[in-house]
C-alpha cells in the first residue's frame, strides 16, 4: 500500500493517550497508532448485519427438533442474544435474520428488536437454501455498500471496529475472520499469504490440511458479492470462497479473542464452561 511521510505536531497530552494504544503487536509504534486512529475516524461505518439462522442443527438433535440452535442458552441468555448485543456494542443496529427451521420461535423471541435497541427484519426460507441462498434472500433489504454476515451458532470475542477498518484497507470484496485450531478438518481451512487468502478448502481432509487457520463464520462483504452467488437456487458461501481467493478478492483477518462454533454437544458444553459467566 502506498504511503507518504507526514510530519505533525501534537500536544504532549494527546501523545500520551496515543502511546497508551501501543502494545507491540496490534499497534506497533506511535506512527502506527496515529494511522490507526485516523483510519477508524475516516472509515465509513458498517451499520447492517445478516445473521444466518436457517439451519436444522442436525448434529444437535434431538434438542433441535423443538428449539432452534440459536436459542440455546449460554450464560442465562440465548446464543443469538450474545450476537445481537455484540453487534449493538459496535453500533450495528440494522439486523436481518435469515430464518428457516423453527424460525418462528426466533421471531417470537426477538420481535422487532426494540428490547435490544436494534431493528430486526426477517427473511424466511420456503425450503432449505444453503448459506448462500439464505444471504440471497436478504439481498433486497441490504442498503449498505458493506455489510456483516455471521452464522447464528457462534460466539466470538472480536473488535468489530478493527475488523471493519481492516476490510476497508484491503479493498477486497470479502474478508473472513480467522482463528487457529489443532484440527481444521471440521471447518473451512484457509491458506494465508500476508493478508490475502490464497486457498479456501471446506472441511479439509484430516492430516492433509495446509494450515491450522480456519474461518470463524464471520464475514464482511461488499455488495458486489452477489455477483458470485447463483440466483434462485441452493448455494453455499463456502463454495464461492475458492473463486474469490483465485481472483484475489478474499482477505483474512486474524484475531486473538475467544471463539466457539456450537455445532456439536461437545462444543455446546465448551461454550457453557468458557462463556457462561464471562460474556
Amino acid at each position: 500500500m502506498d504511503r507518504e511521510r507526514l510530519t505533525i505536531t501534537l500536544h504532549k497530552s494527546i501523545l500520551a493517550k496515543v502511546d497508551k494504544l501501543i502494545d507491540g503487536t496490534k499497534i506497533r509504534n506511535r506512527s502506527h497508532a496515529i494511522e490507526s486512529l485516523i483510519t477508524q475516524s475516516l472509515t465509513t461505518k458498517v451499520s447492517q448485519a445478516v445473521i444466518l439462522v436457517g439451519g436444522k442443527g442436525i448434529n444437535m438433535r434431538p434438542f433441535t427438533f423443538e428449539m432452534p440452535k440459536g436459542l440455546f442458552p449460554v450464560g442465562g441468555k440465548p446464543i443469538l442474544e450474545h450476537i445481537v448485543e455484540m453487534l449493538r456494542k459496535f453500533e450495528v443496529r440494522d439486523i436481518i435474520f435469515s430464518i428457516g427451521h423453527l424460525g418462528e420461535k426466533i421471531k417470537e423471541h426477538f420481535g422487532s428488536g426494540k428490547k435490544w435497541d436494534v431493528r430486526i427484519t426477517y427473511v424466511a426460507e420456503e425450503k432449505e437454501a444453503g448459506t448462500g441462498g439464505a444471504l440471497r434472500l436478504a439481498q433486497r433489504h441490504i442498503t449498505s455498500d458493506t455489510f456483516l454476515v455471521i452464522h447464528g451458532d457462534i460466539l466470538i470475542d472480536i473488535n468489530l471496529s478493527d475488523f471493519i477498518s481492516f476490510h476497508k484497507e484491503q479493498a477486497t470484496l470479502a474478508t473472513i475472520a480467522l482463528t487457529s485450531v489443532v484440527d481444521p478438518s471440521s471447518y473451512g481451512g484457509v491458506v494465508l499469504h500476508g493478508t490475502d487468502i490464497t486457498q479456501f478448502t471446506e472441511k479439509p481432509q484430516k492430516g492433509k490440511q495446509k494450515s491450522q487457520l480456519i474461518s470463524c463464520g464471520l464475514y464482511l462483504f461488499n455488495k458486489d458479492i452477489f455477483q458470485y452467488l447463483p440466483p434462485k437456487q441452493v448455494s453455499r458461501l463456502e463454495d464461492i470462497f475458492p473463486k474469490l481467493a483465485e481472483n484475489h478478492q478474499l482477505s483474512g483477518f486474524l484475531f486473538e479473542g475467544r471463539w466457539v462454533d456450537i455445532g456439536t454437544p461437545q462444543a455446546y458444553e465448551k461454550a457453557i464452561k468458557e462463556w457462561g459467566r464471562r460474556i
